[in-house]
């Protein structure tokens, strides 16, 4: 009674701020740009409401910033917002994955196995050419540390987690590509935590979730 429902332009606005969002994650946009909407119509297609709508959007995931007086702009991307993002995502997911463990059941076991496979699967054809294949590891990444979440009871954590999520990716896909991650530890590390996690081990568990996370900050 009190939701609406998915129209066109739902989906275009989507679609528009998938886009932008992957520019971003890629550095095509970097940090500081100034977006304007005549700009990205010209390049993407869609129209200005679409476009205010999809960065709007993309503002309340972070990746954007807005101001009333200059528009939009791509956020910044110092190594003090790495810190931030990440020091706070290790803070969430260590949280929600402690209450997953507490209330998980066998579905969500199943649903933590399936994201870990794929997860995995995605890490040894990135492995092979990363250039073709980072942002498909990422995004299973994004799926993989969701089902981690999955059984938390907390719909506002889960969110919060997934903006964060979407916040660190830029700086994850540069590391990817300049040869800062190691895959095969990258992989090790996953094993360890849904190893922990399945076991219902909740101090290892986390603990090895925060160290993954906070390596990135730390290599």
């Amino acid at each position: 009674m009190f939701g609406r429902k998915s129209t066109d332009t739902d989906t275009v606005v989507r679609l528009l701020a998938e886009q932008v969002r992957r520019d971003i994650s890629f550095g095509v946009l970097p940090p500081d740009t100034r977006l304007k909407i005549e700009d990205l119509r010209q390049r993407y297609g869609g129209s200005a409401h679409s476009f205010r709508e999809a960065l709007t959007h993309l503002a309340n995931e972070g990746l954007v910033e807005a101001n009333a007086q200059r528009g939009f702009r791509v956020a910044s991307a110092t190594e003090a917002d790495l810190e931030d993002i990440t020091r706070l995502r290790a803070e969430i997911e260590c949280l929600g994955l402690g209450w997953a463990i507490r209330h998980g059941d066998v579905d969500w076991e199943g649903r933590l196995l399936a994201a870990h496979h794929a997860y995995g699967r995605a890490t040894d054809r990135t492995a092979g050419k990363i250039s073709d294949f980072a942002l498909e590891w990422d995004e299973t990444g994004r799926h993989f540390h969701a089902a981690l979440l999955s059984a938390c009871r907390s719909p506002r954590l889960i969110g919060f987690q997934e903006k964060l999520y979407y916040q660190s990716r830029r700086f994850r896909l540069a590391a990817l590509a300049e040869g800062r991650i190691d895959l095969d530890l990258h992989r090790a590390a996953c094993a360890t935590i849904v190893s922990a996690t399945l076991a219902r081990q909740m101090e290892a568990a986390t603990a090895a979730l925060a160290t993954h996370i906070l390596s990135a900050i730390q290599a």
